[in-house]
């Protein structure tokens, strides 16, 4: 088993250490407030600089990149493996990672897609982007799969951020359109348990519609295997805007992507999809 440098120990810094002892693994662990850092098994470093010379492999799940910086000033990392677990932006990721290798490391960022309860339990589906030196994830991959597994996205440092990023942007998404459709019951005699399976079960229905968004995307072609038109959905918004105002709700969380439906239809085809509103977002 390889040994292991942990700093940080957080709620997620510490189920990440509690895998890594629990598998055999050498663990070196530092955290900010030492109270933290007490983990059965594991060996703690007095200083950044201790629990980076304990070992070559050196995980980071820090606040912020702040703090990665912060805790890593000065020190030695000539020789060290750096896998970067903490949540950053994809300009922040790469901009680490060359910081790194000035500094004699090779780099490797990491996006969680996962909460703590989740760091060990591999049958609850979590798991880590990895994006940087494929060489690095490769050696390091077994020890790296321990708490959860592993998703390689690419040799740009930034990726495994912006990946976390963007399915989380989906998430949130998501949960704006629920939070919208609960609105709209929410003062009449309707039971949100009962009305959660329905409201759960179409948008598990809907999901597939990235594939056909990610394929009109490559091609091009944002016409091929419609099945409700631009055209048609626009003119069906006002149905949605006008139940909203009847129901005393508020259409903040949807009349934006309304209104670049009707952007798009005024530059576009009415025989395209929806896939032309992602084009509308670029800058």
């Amino acid at each position: 088993m390889s040994s292991v440098s942990l700093l940080g120990l957080g709620a997620m810094g510490a189920a990440l250490a509690r895998t890594w002892v629990s598998a055999g693994h050498a663990l070196t662990v530092w955290n900010r407030t030492p109270g933290r850092a007490d983990i059965e098994g594991a060996k703690v470093a007095e200083s950044p600089h201790e629990a980076v010379a304990a070992g070559r492999l050196v995980v980071v799940c820090l606040l912020d990149d702040d703090s990665v910086g912060a805790a890593l000033d000065g020190v030695a990392l000539t020789g060290k493996d750096l896998v970067n677990l903490t949540t950053t932006t994809p300009a922040q990721a790469r901009a680490r990672a060359a910081w790194a290798e000035e500094r004699g490391a090779r780099y490797l960022d990491g996006g969680i897609m996962a909460v703590p309860p989740m760091i060990g339990v591999p049958e609850a589906g979590g798991y880590v982007f990895y994006s940087g030196s494929r060489e690095l994830f490769e050696l390091h991959r077994d020890a790296l799969a321990v708490p959860v597994d592993t998703k390689y996205v690419g040799e740009d440092p930034g990726f495994a951020a912006l990946h976390d990023v963007a399915l989380l942007s989906g998430m949130y998404g998501m949960f704006a359109g629920a939070a919208h459709a609960f609105a709209l019951i929410r003062r009449e005699d309707i039971d949100p348990v009962a009305f959660a399976p329905l409201l759960a079960d179409w948008l598990a229905a809907m999901a597939p519609g990235v594939h056909g968004t990610a394929a009109q995307l490559k091609s091009g072609d944002y016409t091929t295997g419609v099945v409700s038109n631009l055209a048609m959905q626009v003119a069906g918004t006002p149905t949605f805007l006008a139940t909203a105002e009847g129901q005393g709700v508020s259409a903040e969380l949807i009349r934006p992507y309304f209104e670049l439906m009707r952007r798009r239809l005024d530059v576009g085809s009415g025989e395209e999809d929806l896939t032309g509103v992602v084009d509308l977002l670029l800058r």
